[in-house]
């Protein structure tokens, strides 16, 4: 292995439900607040010895009705005092939806992402987008446009690439962008794709979201990561 490819490979971590080894990037961080509540960390931020899961939501919510994650948390914290809140998976949901929306928000002030519908697609036609970004309520004309100007600037006309339908309506994007009535989004940098995809892709598998969900259910803004800090975790 090369010294520069030594120095970019990402730390990996294993579920503690599965046993698989994988990017941490792709997994989700528990920690263990001081009262003993399991809270989602999903910027691994939180001090301390933490627990690790996939990103599989179906696959955690078998784990908690069989009480497999009990078990594998009291091994990772190496305790029996600990509680598992009732509605965790859906903080986890949250966290990881805000996480994304976030990340958005951080790229949109660093000038990497592109909106509208004509830039976008001026963009796309040349080449310079790296990810695209369709809202849950964006008219299917629209992303079908956008879709192939994508495609041909990529040169992948006839394949079925396309933009990724996210689990969030033009409302909740506008919040997060701060701006008004975003429906598709451009990335434009490299390294701000990999990013944004990886924030979006624990997002959607966890809460089993695909190309066609329509909004969140509950306001994916809400900040339980907040409660971190409340506990102090942060």
């Amino acid at each position: 292995m090369k010294p520069n490819q030594r120095r970019t490979r990402q730390p990996e971590r294993k579920c503690i439900l599965s046993g698989d080894v994988r990017p941490r990037e792709e997994l989700i961080r528990l920690a263990l607040s001081p009262d003993g509540t399991i809270l989602p960390d999903v910027r691994a931020k939180a001090p301390g010895r933490g627990a690790w899961i996939s990103a599989d939501g179906e696959a955690f919510g078998a784990a908690i009705a069989s009480g497999k994650l009990r078990g594998a948390l009291a091994r990772a914290f190496k305790t029996n005092a600990l509680t598992i809140p009732d509605d965790l998976a859906e903080r986890i949901t949250d966290a990881l939806a805000r996480n994304a929306l976030d990340r958005l928000g951080l790229e949109a002030r660093g000038g990497t992402l592109i909106t509208g519908s004509e830039k976008p697609r001026d963009a796309a036609r040349a080449g310079q987008v790296q990810l695209l970004l369709h809202a849950a309520d964006a008219a299917e004309d629209g992303r079908r446009k956008l879709d192939q100007a994508w495609r041909v600037g990529m040169d992948a006309e006839g394949s079925d690439m396309r933009g990724l339908v996210i689990p969030a309506d033009r409302t909740i994007l506008g919040a997060a962008l701060g701006r008004e009535n975003i429906v598709h989004i451009a990335i434009v940098d490299e390294r701000a794709a990999k990013r944004v995809s990886g924030a979006i892709s624990r997002w959607m598998e966890f809460s089993g979201s695909n190309e066609t969900a329509g909004p969140a259910g509950r306001d994916s803004r809400e900040p339980y990561d907040n409660e971190l800090e409340d506990k102090g975790l942060e």
